[in-house]
């Protein structure tokens, strides 16, 4: 993963571990202060987002351990990899496009942002700037041409 999905991740688990968990733990102690339990929508309600939070803690914590944290700035190449930033041009409407390549958890198109196991990003995985890629997608077969690969 880069650094900032490293530092988007860290900063989740803390948010979740200092304010979400102590939050829910006090909605459960107030919750079962109105008496029956097996009948109060509050307390199971409180359980619930319990349950996410302490797995959504796990899940980030596992992350992080088995993460290999790649400092972009620090790569270089001519070919396409992981943490490149690439603008291509799709070959039949001509739109351009500019995407950086990353970790599955960070990926976001919107914010050109693309999963490493895209099928974009493994077409454009050790291809370089004048090399057209094909894609299989929904619609039938894209082809985009790499206009430039930087490392931002």
């Amino acid at each position: 993963m880069t650094g900032e999905g490293y530092a988007v991740l860290d900063e989740e688990l803390k948010r979740l571990k200092t304010q979400e968990r102590p939050s829910v733990i006090g909605q459960i102690a107030e919750a079962r202060l109105h008496g029956d339990l097996s009948e109060n929508a509050e307390y199971h309600a409180a359980k619930d987002r319990q349950g996410w939070i302490e797995g959504r803690i796990a899940e980030i914590e596992d992350k992080i351990a088995r993460a290999q944290v790649i400092d972009v700035s620090k790569l270089s190449g001519a070919q396409v990899k992981f943490g490149a930033t690439v603008s291509v041009v799709d070959e039949d409407t001509e739109d351009k496009a500019r995407y950086q390549i990353v970790g599955d958890h960070e990926a976001d198109v919107k914010s050109g942002k693309l999963s490493i196991s895209s099928p974009l990003s493994r077409a454009m995985i050790g291809k370089e700037v004048g090399e057209v890629v094909e894609v299989n997608t929904p619609g039938g077969v894209k082809a985009y041409a790499i206009l430039k690969i930087e490392w931002v």
